[in-house]
Order: C-alpha cells, then structure tokens, then sequence
C-alpha cells in the first residue's frame, strides 16, 4: 500500500500552486524543512505514493482535530513520479525551493469539507500549515481512499476506461484516473447516444467509444491531458488500440495513415488497410500539435 503525504498551501502562494502543478513538480525551502524537521519525511517518499495538497483553509493555529470540519477552498491528490531530488533551475518567481519531487495530478476538487477527507488527514494538513507547508507523512493511502469513496462513482466510464494504458502502478491511481476520463468522457459526448469515431468514421453506441488522448496522458502537461483538442472519440473496434499502439497515425493532412509497423503481421496489416485514407474528423490546427506527438513518438 503507498504512503501518503500532506501538504497545506496557504492563499497567498496560489500563483506558486499552480505552477508546480502544471510543471508536474513540488518543492520545498530547505530553511523550511530544516525547521520542521521533516527532510526525512520527503526523502522517504517512493513512486507511487501520494502527496495530497490542500489549499486556502482557515486559521490553523487551533487545538489538534480543529480542522476535522474545516472546508478548504481546493484539494489536489497527487502522484510521485520522481523521488526526492535537488535542484536550483528556475519554476518559481520567488525562490529556488531547491528540495524537489515530481508529481503527477490524479485529482483536482474545490471547497471540500474536512469529512471528505477524514480526521486524519485534516489534521496532517492543519500540521503542515503550522510547519510552513512542510510535509506530514501518513504510513498508508486510507484517507486518500476515504476521499475517492467520498468523490462518489463516476457514471458512464467502462470499468477499463483508463486513460492511459501504461504507467499506471496502482488501483488506487487508476480510480482517480478513472473520473478524469469520466469528466472527459461527458464533454465529448454531450449527452450524445451515438458518435462517429475519429478514425473510421463509423456511428456507433456510445458505449463503444473511448474518449482517447491523442498525445499519451503519461506525457502530456497538466494542461494538456484536460485540453478537449487531445481528446477523440475512438471506437473499442479496432481504432482505439490500432492509434494507441501507433499502426496507425494522422497526417498533416487530416487522413489516417499506416505506420511501418502495421507491415510486421499479414492480418494487421489488411486492418490497418481498411482505415487509410479517411477523413478525421474534427481536425485542425488546434490538434495538429497533438497528432505531430503522436506520428513523431508513437507511430515511427
């Protein structure tokens, strides 16, 4: 089971919350950590275990358990991607925050109540606000459980709707990743019963469409993975695994080609066949980018 640890961000540093957030790091001063007592904390943190951040609560210097039904106005779950490391290159305006991870955004919710979250974890968070955003570790992901049972299930997702089909090493990450696809999944569809798929162009149930980023979740930006021009609709017959394994790619041109790679088996090659040439639709500058990331990474 992975660790989790907890991280208050007041209101005044918002501007540096989201740029760690879509740089995909999180750092600390070290005059900080030193204080708190708490390098060892973040040095013990592995990939995959969890760093939960809360953001513009109430006033912390209160009895422990005080913020047990506090409401912060935003809480991101978070991901380790990269372990503990130091570095002096530029993210923030203000200082170097050289004591770094790499974190990957699982969720993202605004003004959540301290039962959401559970006792537990308030409590780290109202911690780490009086240990100037230092880390408060927590042996085990139960609260962070707690908090995706507390988000609900996400209607409409298949029970393999996950984004991306590799990296994800834990089914705690992959519920999370789950509701993203579901939140993705709802604006693409927009109530639609039936939509044609980006690559075939056949109208299908919506059951049978995925909506699929074009350029890997794993490698896209913060930004970039809730961008509505990285998301098409591909069908579970064939489309869908045909671009993700990259036997398939879109031109600069807008049409489905055959990548080298389709030549290896006769029978993929006569499926791949089927879809050259089509029109995709909804293409544009505005994918391009994506589709370029794809041919450039994927298909070649």
């Amino acid at each position: 089971m992975p660790k989790s640890a907890y991280v208050y961000v007041p209101t005044p540093s918002r501007g540096n919350f989201e740029i760690g957030l879509d740089r995909g790091l999180w750092g600390w001063r070290s005059s900080a950590l030193d204080r708190a007592g708490a390098r060892q904390e973040v040095r013990s943190l592995e990939e995959g275990d969890f760093l939960v951040l809360g953001h513009s609560g109430p006033n912390s210097r209160v009895a422990p358990g005080g913020w047990s039904d506090a409401t912060l106005q935003r809480v991101v779950v978070t991901r380790v991607i990269q372990t503990y490391f130091t570095g002096t290159d530029p993210v923030w305006p203000d200082d170097d925050y050289p004591e770094r991870i790499g974190i990957d955004v699982l969720e993202e919710e605004q003004e959540v109540r301290g039962a959401a979250l559970g006792a537990d974890a308030m409590e780290a968070l109202r911690m780490s606000a009086n240990k100037q955003g230092a880390a408060v570790l927590r042996p085990d992901a139960a609260s962070v459980a707690r908090f995706a049972d507390a988000l609900g299930p996400d209607s409409g997702v298949p029970d393999d709707g996950i984004v991306d089909h590799k990296g994800d090493d834990s089914a705690l990450a992959q519920v999370f990743v789950r509701r993203e696809q579901g939140k993705l999944r709802r604006k693409l569809l927009g109530g639609a019963r039936e939509i044609p798929c980006a690559l075939c162009g056949r109208v299908l149930p919506v059951r049978f469409i995925r909506a699929a980023h074009i350029k890997r979740r794993s490698a896209a930006s913060r930004k970039e993975r809730l961008m509505m021009a990285n998301i098409m609709p591909a069908c579970l017959l064939g489309c869908d695994e045909l671009f993700e394994q990259g036997m398939v790619f879109v031109t600069d041109g807008g049409t489905v080609a055959a990548s080298s790679r389709a030549k290896d088996a006769r029978d993929l090659a006569a499926a791949v066949k089927l879809l050259e040439g089509h029109r995709v639709a909804d293409y544009g500058p505005d994918r391009e980018s994506f589709y370029a990331w794809h041919r450039s990474n994927i298909a070649e």
